[in-house]
This record gives C-alpha cells, structure tokens and sequence, in this order.
C-alpha cells in the first residue's frame, strides 16, 4: 500500500498563508497540513484557519510540546476545528526527567477528551513503543526510508492499528537549497536530535528531499509508511513559494 502523501508548514507562516496552502494542497489531492508549534507561534490558530478553507483535508499539529501546552491548553485551542479531520501530535519538548512517562499520560489525557486523533512525536526506542501503545500512532522524522520502514514495522507489530506518520524535509525548489542544507545543520546542533543521528549511524543530510531526486525520494519514502509529511523547505517562506513546492510535489507523483 502507497502512503498517503501530506505537506507541513510552519506556524510562523500565520493563519493566513495557512489557510491558503491548506485549499491549494486540498485541490492536489494531499491527504493533510501538518503544521510545527513553534515558539511565539500557534499552531491550533493556523489549523483553524485552515479548517475554514477546506472540507477534506486531514489538520495536524507537528508536534505541540507538552513542556509548555498542556491538554487543558491544547483542548482550549483546539475547539473552533473539526474532530474527525484533527490529528494531534505531542511531543516532549525540552522535557528530559520522565519525558516518556509525561508524554503517555499527556496522550492518555487527550484521548479520553477528544474524539480527535492522538500521534506521539518519538526519537527513542522507548517513546516510540510508549507512543505506539499509548496514542493512535507515531510521528517519526528525520530517517532514511530504510530506517523508518523498520520502525513503522516495530510500532505495527506492537499495535498493529498505529498510523506512522513520516515528517521529510523537502525542497522541491533549487533556490531552496541552501536553506534546506542549513535546516539539517541547525537539527544537527540539537542535543537529542544529534544523539539520535549517532544512534541510527546516519547524517541529518542523508534523510531529505533534494530537488534532483524529488520523485524518487518520494517514492522510497512513501515505501516506508503510512504517511509521508514533506515539510515544504522554501527559500523565504512565501505564499508563492509554498503553492509552488505543491505544484512540484503534484508534478512528481502524477
């Protein structure tokens, strides 16, 4: 089985541009706009928008952290946006001490309140099977497709219903390049993503789309789980930039 194929987006491209990308990826037959929680940035706020703009799409946050959104915050911000297209993933954050345990019952929280869906953000061997025992699913990011195929295997076996979502940051764009290669460098600097890459034997670069192989890529990926989320890697962050890297995306799966 083909994934399903989605685009994610920053919070900080606001509700506006949000609500854009989220018709125009509508109309190319994306499955979901999964959108990062950032910092001073909401991702709720922008998925709300973006409800308003569509009928279909699948809206999930990419991941909210749990160190600084708690359910009851997390439930607050969610109510202007339909339950059955919302996918709430959770992660962490900076927690360190208990983040496993914190991370379960935050999840736990939010199932027995929410008919929405429940993913768990996971590096680690011990919050993917918490996430895969505890929520609906996982959210991976930053693998090779042979590395996320083994680990959508492992969650599957443990719950064989778990959805495993793959976040695989992409420039579809030339011009993006460069603020690709300095998304990699940036991941690289974070302790628990560098301590990962040491663990997997991999670099962060060995794990994205670069426009010269974009339909090829996609393709491995899509081999590898039950959804693949490009995180659209543009060169300023425009409306212009994001329509495009769609269109491209549309051009390299026709």
């Amino acid at each position: 089985m083909i994934a399903a194929l989605s685009i994610g987006i920053a919070a900080a491209a606001g509700a506006d541009v949000g609500a854009r990308v989220a018709a125009a990826a509508e109309a190319a037959g994306l499955h979901a706009l999964w959108v990062n929680d950032t910092p001073g940035h909401d991702a709720l706020a922008v998925l709300a928008a973006a409800a308003g703009a569509t009928e279909r799409l699948v809206l999930a946050t990419g991941v909210l952290p749990i160190d600084r959104r708690t359910p009851d915050d997390i439930l607050a911000g969610a109510a202007g946006i339909p339950a059955d297209r919302l996918m709430l993933g959770i992660g962490s954050g900076q927690l360190r001490s208990g983040a496993v345990e914190s991370v379960t019952d935050a999840a736990t929280a939010l199932r027995a309140r929410t008919e929405a869906r429940v993913v768990v953000g996971a590096l680690g061997p011990r919050m993917r099977r918490a996430g895969a025992e505890a929520s609906d699913g996982l959210l991976l990011s930053w693998l090779t497709p042979k590395i996320a195929a083994e680990q959508a295997r492992r969650a599957h076996e443990r719950a064989g219903a778990a959805h495993v979502a793959l976040y695989v940051r992409t420039a579809a764009d030339p011009a993006a390049t460069a603020a690709l290669d300095e998304e990699a460098r940036r991941y690289t600097g974070y302790p628990a993503y560098a301590a990962n890459f040491a663990r997997l034997g991999v670099e962060a670069a060995d794990t994205v789309i670069r426009p010269v192989a974009l339909r090829d890529r996609i393709a491995a990926y899509r081999a590898a789980a039950d959804e693949v989320v490009l995180r659209a890697i543009t060169a300023s962050g425009s409306l212009d930039e994001h329509l495009r890297f769609i269109d491209a995306v549309r051009g390299a799966v026709a």
